[in-house]
């Protein structure tokens, strides 16, 4: 089967978005391998029995993405970024739930070390704590907590970045520098507590 261009992914996503059925069950081969890829990225320095698996992350977030009433992809950049956020709060939401069920705590730390991560930022991280400074991020500063999601968690280049946000890449390269300091500060400080 050979793979489809970006072009004819957004006109696929479009078709979804007209609420053609047929036009979803198209979509999920042409994005699978990405969305796998993406999912393997956060656990390929994981233990083998994590209790959730890359396959179950890709599966989830399609079905979530599916499932969104009126969603609407303008592009296949547009997509990924949204399926990243998708990812994270499957993530995130996997994490409370394995804290909550440890009596008193012990927080599972998954290692992100895998993703295109910024520099001196591959350091084991706990997925709560990444979660909390890009919320912190994302209050103070909306449009880098989405550079971030878009390049950390949804492996989208600087140019798919600009294209969805609708700025210039000056201006992503630009945000991302300042992201990832902010980032560094905080998860830095809440090792150090």
């Amino acid at each position: 089967m050979e793979k489809k261009s970006s072009k004819e992914i957004t006109e696929i996503l479009a078709r979804v978005e007209e609420g053609d059925d047929l036009a979803m069950a198209a979509l999920l081969p042409e994005v699978y391998s990405e969305m796998r890829a993406l999912a393997g990225s956060y656990f390929r320095n994981e233990r083998a029995e994590h209790t959730l698996q890359p396959t179950a992350l890709v599966h989830e977030a399609f079905v979530r993405l599916a499932g969104s009433a009126g969603a609407s992809w303008e592009s296949r950049a547009h997509f990924f970024a949204i399926a990243a956020q998708v990812m994270r709060r499957i993530l995130t939401d996997h994490a409370r739930t394995k804290k909550a069920s440890k009596r008193g705590g012990g927080q599972e730390r998954i290692t992100l070390s895998g993703l295109l991560t910024p520099p001196n930022l591959t350091m084991q991280l706990d997925l709560l704590a990444l979660d909390e400074a890009l919320t912190k991020l994302s209050e103070l500063f909306p449009r880098q907590g989405r550079i971030v999601e878009m390049r950390f968690l949804g492996g989208l280049n600087e140019k798919e970045v600009a294209h969805v946000l609708g700025v210039t890449t000056r201006t992503v390269q630009r945000e991302w520098r300042m992201a990832r300091a902010f980032l560094r500060l905080e998860l830095k400080s809440g090792t150090e507590s």
